[in-house]
């Protein structure tokens, strides 16, 4: 039998950790086909040709392509806030700049990157712009990848960006920039990424799934517990980032777990009428289309731990 798992570069997730440990095909006794993808709405295009079974993926794409009649659910979390805005320093940032507000207003007459139309980060930076009106004043950028997003930075293509909290430290080591916005304040609990699954897939291979989902929260648990140790692997998988680069990521967001929280459901919930009025879906999603809890709360009994964070020596 084979797996096939649609995942994105962000090597906070647990697939890279999956992957560096090598024991997932074991485990599940089963093939793991690891498919790397660009964005979240790729990943939905994905499941849309029937390539996919399960896939790390940010819930407003997941959304927007439910609303469309693909036909997945979300089955765990993973990540809460995921999302920042940096830019170099010679701009103001929080709390020298009070709110987004006063960020944001910085930017008139100027383009902010963010990763592609109806990821994640594109929706919070979208929603922000509205609602303090400057949808006329500020240009958005869209990048196919994430990581053209820190080259736009460094070139002064686009004067900031919101992107993964790996984006602002590449902006802080390559561009001399900074954080402008925490992740905890552009959109408190909201669903950085949870795992999805085809419905067919779910229903047809319940027990694998189960199986992976244990798989993916003993790997939360440890990128919890042990930090370090977690950076290091994923630094020499990866090989691009140094361990003090993935540690530093870890800390500028630091909620992982994999159960999906009332409070993680509830963030969710709020993105359905953004994602209505931004014009990304024709009509509202319901919660049981978009979420199957039954497997992770059998895995994540009692209370999460997003709130924890990670812990550091």
């Amino acid at each position: 039998m084979k797996i096939r798992i649609g995942h994105l570069s962000t090597f906070y997730h647990t697939a890279i950790l999956l992957m560096a440990q090598g024991r997932a095909d074991a485990r599940l006794g089963a093939e793991v086909e690891w498919k790397l993808m660009g964005t979240g709405p790729a990943i939905m295009k994905s499941f849309e040709r029937r390539e996919l079974d399960l896939a790390y993926i940010g819930l407003p794409p997941a959304i927007i392509g439910i609303s469309q009649g693909i036909n997945v659910l979300c089955v765990a979390g993973g990540h809460v806030e995921g999302t920042v805005m940096a830019g170099k320093s010679q701009w103001s940032g929080f709390p020298a700049a009070k709110d987004i507000r006063a960020v944001l207003e910085q930017f008139r007459g100027r383009t902010i990157g963010v990763p592609g139309k109806g990821s994640i980060h594109d929706v919070i930076l979208k929603d922000c712009i509205e609602q303090m009106g400057l949808q006329q004043e500020i240009e958005i950028k869209n990048f196919p990848w994430a990581d053209l997003v820190t080259e736009a930075v460094v070139a002064g293509e686009v004067a900031a960006a919101v992107g993964t909290p790996a984006l602002a430290i590449a902006i802080n080591r390559f561009a001399g920039g900074k954080v402008l916005f925490p992740a905890s304040k552009l959109w408190p609990n909201n669903p950085s990424y949870g795992i999805v699954a085809d419905a067919e897939f779910l229903q047809r291979e319940r027990v694998v799934v189960e199986k992976f989902l244990i798989l993916h929260e003993e790997a939360t648990a440890f990128m919890r517990n042990e930090p370090a140790k977690a950076a290091q692997i994923i630094a020499d998988f990866v090989s691009v980032v140094d361990k003090d680069f993935v540690l530093d990521t870890l800390k500028v967001s630091p909620k992982y777990c994999a159960r999906l929280s009332d409070e993680y459901i509830a963030s969710t919930m709020k993105f359905v009428p953004v994602l209505k009025k931004l014009g990304y879906i024709q009509a509202e999603v319901p919660e049981e289309r978009i979420f199957s809890r039954d497997l992770i709360d059998r895995i994540h009994a009692g209370a999460d731990h997003y709130s924890d964070g990670i812990k550091l020596i």
